[in-house]
């Protein structure tokens, strides 16, 4: 029996997984420069993998500080020119 389109994940194959193939575990320590070619495949030291949304928060609001200034600017009128005379 199949299962209905309404209960099928999309991004299945995309979410995050807490356990990386062997080829996977390779990659990430060469990234890290902790693996050295033509060592044994087999007992692979652990690679930490781990999904983190730190930086989401912190963008969101970046933009909103940034969309807020951009609106004070915008509403803020233009000094007159004696006022611009009596700040210099």
């Amino acid at each position: 029996m199949s299962i209905d389109r309404s209960l099928k994940i999309t991004g299945a194959l995309k979410r995050h997984r807490n356990v990386l193939k062997r080829a996977e575990r390779i990659e990430q320590l060469k990234d890290e420069e902790r693996w050295s070619d033509g060592g044994s495949v087999f007992g692979l030291p652990k690679v930490a993998h781990r999904k983190s949304h730190t930086g989401r928060k912190a963008a969101k609001e970046q933009v909103a500080v940034e969309a807020a200034a951009t609106e004070a600017q915008a509403e803020a009128p233009e000094p007159s020119e004696e006022e611009k005379e009596k700040k210099s």
